[in-house]
């Protein structure tokens, strides 16, 4: 398109202001198509540095889109069934999934891990497959704070390259900021990382979350802040918890 090279070079630009953003270390290529679209592919350190390079690079005025490409360097390198198994786990031992029907895909085939017939209450359906380290999660389920849960959770799974939410809520629930104030508490209660949740206060105001307190480590502080960044509908994540050992 017509000065593309220069709308490249202004999201380049606003991509190495961003002190969450090391694309000397962890260089992204961007690639603006005929309509406008950007696309943003790369990998990064984590999933802080994924979110804010696609809300940096979606501000500019000049793209009308991004094609989200990038995904988050593992700490640890999982096959796709090792990273299936562990998040099934995960599901299975959360009580949040307790009244969900739980289907994953392996080798090709859906495989009902978990049925809610006969609940008093369904939670309604949750489906996942993994591939090439990327996880999607697909159906419907009663709650947006369910939706969020089933993400983060997805997000802790070692091994796991990128979170592909498309979890749908039925009936259809307003989202605001108790919402993500409240699933996020419980989120760092359910932690096993965060020792001290109490400690720690969440503040929300137009999905930005804003995270105060005291935590026993530098891990901790940062294990806090990649769960808020995790959730989904988070904007942005202000980190101002003070390490108190």
């Amino acid at each position: 398109m017509k000065n593309g090279n220069a709308v490249l070079k202004t999201v380049r630009a606003a991509l190495e202001r961003d002190p969450r953003i090391n694309l000397h270390v962890w260089p992204l290529q961007l690639e603006l198509t005929d309509d406008h679209a950007l696309v943003v592919q790369g990998e990064v350190q984590n999933i802080a540095a994924k979110k804010r390079a696609l809300e940096v690079a979606g501000a500019m005025p000049e793209v009308l889109g991004i094609v989200d490409r990038v995904q988050v360097a593992p700490a640890e390198h999982k096959g796709d069934g090792e990273i299936l198994e562990v998040l099934i786990r995960l599901l299975l031992d959360s009580g949040e999934f307790k009244s969900c029907t739980l289907r994953a895909i392996k080798k090709g085939q859906d495989v009902v891990v978990q049925s809610a017939e006969g609940a008093d209450y369904p939670g309604g359906t949750l489906r996942v497959w993994v591939d090439d380290g990327v996880i999607t999660l697909d159906g419907s389920l009663i709650s947006l704070s369910h939706k969020r849960m089933a993400g983060v959770l997805a997000w802790w799974v070692p091994g796991c390259r990128d979170v592909r939410n498309l979890l749908e809520v039925e009936p259809p629930e307003q989202d605001n900021d108790g919402e993500i104030s409240e699933a996020l508490a419980l989120v760092l209660e359910l932690d096993p990382m965060i020792s001290r949740p109490h400690q720690i206060r969440v503040g929300i105001r137009d999905k930005v979350v804003t995270l105060q307190g005291a935590v026993g480590t530098e891990t901790e502080k940062d294990r806090a802040e990649q769960d808020a960044w995790s959730m989904f509908n988070v904007g942005t994540v202000v980190n101002q918890l003070t390490v108190s050992r």
